[in-house]
C-alpha cells in the first residue's frame, strides 16, 4: 500500500510545498554558479531508474564544463581540482542534488530511495545478479539508506547491499528515519567523497 500509492502521494505533497523556497535558493545558486566559472547552471546524465530504465537526472554543476570527460572521470576526491568554488559547498552540503526535485515531480525518482547509478557503472544493468536487481524495483531517490548510512563512503557493493535491504523492508517509518540520518550525516559532512 505505502510503496504503490502513498509514497508517490508524499513525494508530490512535499515537492509542491518546499518549490517556492527551492525556487529562490535554487536562483540563488544558479547565479552563483554563472559568476564562479563558465559553463551551464545545470550538470545532466543519464541514469538507471526503476526496472532499469534510462532517464535524465539533474544536479547543480559542481565541477568545470565537461569534468566527467577528463581527469578521473566520475570519480572525485576532495582535492580534486576540477570541483569550482561554488562547487565544494554544494556538494558539502549536498545542496547540489536540489534540482533532482524536478525528477520527482516527473515521476522518475523519489524523495527517498536507491541512489540512481550510471548506466556503465558499477555495472552495466545486465551484469547485476538477480538480487542485486532489487535495487531496481523501486524508484531511485534523492537520498537513501546508503547515503543516510555512508553517504559515498562506502563502495558501490556495499551501497547495494543497504539498497537491497531498503527495498525489503520499505515502509513509511523507514523513509523517515532516513532522512533524519541524512540530515545528520549533511550537518557532519560525512562521507562527501566517494570510493571507487
Amino acid at each position: 500500500m505505502y510503496e504503490q500509492f502513498l509514497k508517490r502521494i508524499i513525494d508530490l505533497v512535499l515537492v509542491i510545498i518546499i518549490t517556492v523556497p527551492l525556487l529562490v535558493v535554487g536562483l540563488l545558486f544558479s547565479l552563483l554558479i554563472k559568476i564562479d566559472t563558465k559553463g551551464s547552471i545545470f550538470f545532466r546524465q543519464k541514469r538507471l531508474g526503476e526496472n532499469g530504465k534510462e532517464f535524465e537526472i539533474y544536479k547543480f554543476r559542481t565541477m568545470v564544463e565537461n569534468a566527467e570527460k577528463t581527469g578521473t572521470g566520475i570519480f572525485t576526491s576532495k582535492r580534486d581540482p576540477r570541483i569550482t568554488k561554488v562547487g565544494k559547498f554544494l556538494r558539502k552540503t549536498s545542496l547540489d542534488e536540489l534540482p533532482q526535485i524536478i525528477n520527482v515531480f516527473k515521476g522518475e525518482m523519489s524523495l527517498i530511495g536507491p541512489r540512481p547509478p550510471v548506466p556503465h557503472h558499477p555495472y552495466l544493468y545486465k551484469d547485476y545478479t538477480k538480487i542485486q536487481k532489487k535495487r531496481f524495483k523501486v524508484k531511485p531517490g534523492i537520498t537513501g539508506l546508503a547515503q543516510a548510512t555512508g553517504r559515498n563512503q562506502l563502495t558501490w557493493d556495499e551501497r547495494i547491499v543497504y539498497d537491497v535491504k531498503y527495498v525489503e523492508n520499505l515502509t513509511l517509518l523507514l523513509d523517515v528515519k532516513i532522512i533524519y540520518k541524512t540530515f545528520i550525516s549533511i550537518v557532519f559532512s560525512k562521507g562527501v567523497y566517494s570510493k571507487k
